[in-house]
């Protein structure tokens, strides 16, 4: 009898998963660059967010709070994450130092393969971007 209760509840979660993961193909892809930012550089926690390049400038939008715009944006810096970093965010991941009008500063920290994404995004074409 047990038994029966076990692969019922697993032919339930499997249609499930299978339901959902149908639903999120149907949907597209997600725009932006999914990332971790702090700000200003070097203090305060990561928080999780997306930065979309748009006309004009990028801007860092978190999952909670106000969206952060970066225009005037200037890359100057990419480094792998520290050991104390690499607790809090993914230790494979890329931080990226960047500077914007104002004097204002941010880190945001990046898969590997939306490294160069990132780069053209908040920096002009035309600027000096360090290389991934």
């Amino acid at each position: 009898m047990i038994e029966i209760v076990v692969v019922v509840l697993a032919a339930g979660a499997g249609w499930l998963l299978r339901r959902k993961h149908r639903a999120r193909i149907a949907a597209g892809p997600v725009s932006g660059i999914p990332g971790m930012a702090r700000e200003p550089a070097g203090e305060g926690r990561w928080r999780m967010g997306r930065v979309y390049a748009g006309p004009g400038a990028a801007r860092w939008v978190p999952r909670r709070g106000e969206p952060l715009p970066l225009p005037g944006g200037h890359v100057t810096g990419v480094r792998v994450p520290s050991l104390r970093e690499g607790v809090s965010i993914n230790p494979g991941s890329r931080i990226v130092r960047c500077t914007y009008e104002g004097g204002g500063t941010i880190e945001i920290a990046v898969m590997p393969l939306d490294l160069r994404e990132l780069l053209a995004a908040v920096s002009p074409p035309d600027a000096d971007t360090p290389s991934p």
